[in-house]
C-alpha cells in the first residue's frame, strides 16, 4: 500500500525550529531542528503513519524560549542527523520527491526551501503541496485564517499530544485533512472518492 505511486497517499509534514523571544543571536538563522510527519491514506480515510525526524542544527542552539515552546533541548537535538541527511531520508525514505504533501500554512515549505536555498541542499519535495489552513478557512467560510488547534476546535476535534511539537502536530493536521475530505472540501477529495469506488483493485491506488 505504501507505495511510492500510490496517489491515494499523503504526506503531513509540520517542522519546528530554532527560535528566539527577542529577535536572532548575532549569527545565528532559523534552523529546522525537528521534521514530523504523518502518512494519509485519502482513500480509506486513515492516518496510517507517524514519523519524526530530529535534526541537528549548525548555525543556530535552542533556546530556553525554544525549549519552552517545543519541549525540544539542545542535547536532544544534539542526536540528531544533519539537515541535508534529513532531506534525504525524506526523499529515499518518505517518498518526499513523488508524494503530494501538505502543512498547515506556507512556513513550512517556505523554511525548507529558504534552508535548502541557504545550505545548498537539494530540495527533498515535489511541487504538489496543499495549504491545509488555506483550504480549512475556505471550507468553513472564515474570515481569517485559524491555527491548528483552533481549527480543531472548530471542527469537533481533539488535540492529540503536545502542541509545537512536529510529529504530534503533523498527526492532527492529518485529522484535519481527513475532516476535511470527508466534507468533500479537500482539493484532492474527488481522486480520493474515487480510489474508494474503485478500491485501488489494480493495486496501484
Amino acid at each position: 500500500m505504501d507505495s511510492t505511486g500510490a496517489e491515494r497517499l499523503l504526506n503531513v509534514v509540520d517542522v519546528e525550529a530554532t527560535c528566539w523571544d527577542r529577535g536572532q543571536p548575532p549569527g545565528a538563522v532559523s534552523e529546522i531542528i525537528e521534521i514530523g510527519l504523518t502518512v494519509v491514506d485519502l482513500a480509506s480515510a486513515e492516518r496510517l503513519a507517524r514519523h519524526r525526524i530530529l535534526v541537528r542544527p549548525a548555525r543556530s542552539t535552542v533556546s530556553e524560549f525554544c525549549t519552552e515552546l517545543t519541549g525540544l533541548t539542545q542535547h536532544e537535538v544534539d542526536g540528531g542527523v544533519g539537515f541535508a541527511e534529513a532531506c534525504r531520508l525524506l526523499a529515499a525514505e518518505h517518498h518526499a520527491g513523488s508524494r503530494p504533501w501538505a502543512s498547515w500554512g506556507d512556513y513550512d515549505r517556505n523554511q525548507f526551501t529558504r534552508q535548502c536555498r541557504n545550505t545548498r541542499t537539494p530540495y527533498p519535495f515535489g511541487r504538489h503541496h496543499t495549504n491545509a489552513k488555506a483550504a480549512f478557512t475556505e471550507a468553513y467560510g472564515l474570515r481569517k485564517r485559524p491555527g491548528m488547534a483552533q481549527a480543531l476546535e472548530i471542527a469537533g476535534l481533539r488535540l492529540e499530544g503536545r502542541h509545537h511539537r512536529g510529529e504530534d502536530d503533523a498527526w492532527n493536521i492529518a485529522a484535519l485533512v481527513l475532516h476535511l475530505s470527508e466534507r468533500d472540501a479537500w482539493p484532492d477529495a474527488t481522486a480520493a472518492a474515487a480510489n474508494r469506488l474503485v478500491g485501488g483493485a489494480d493495486g496501484t491506488g
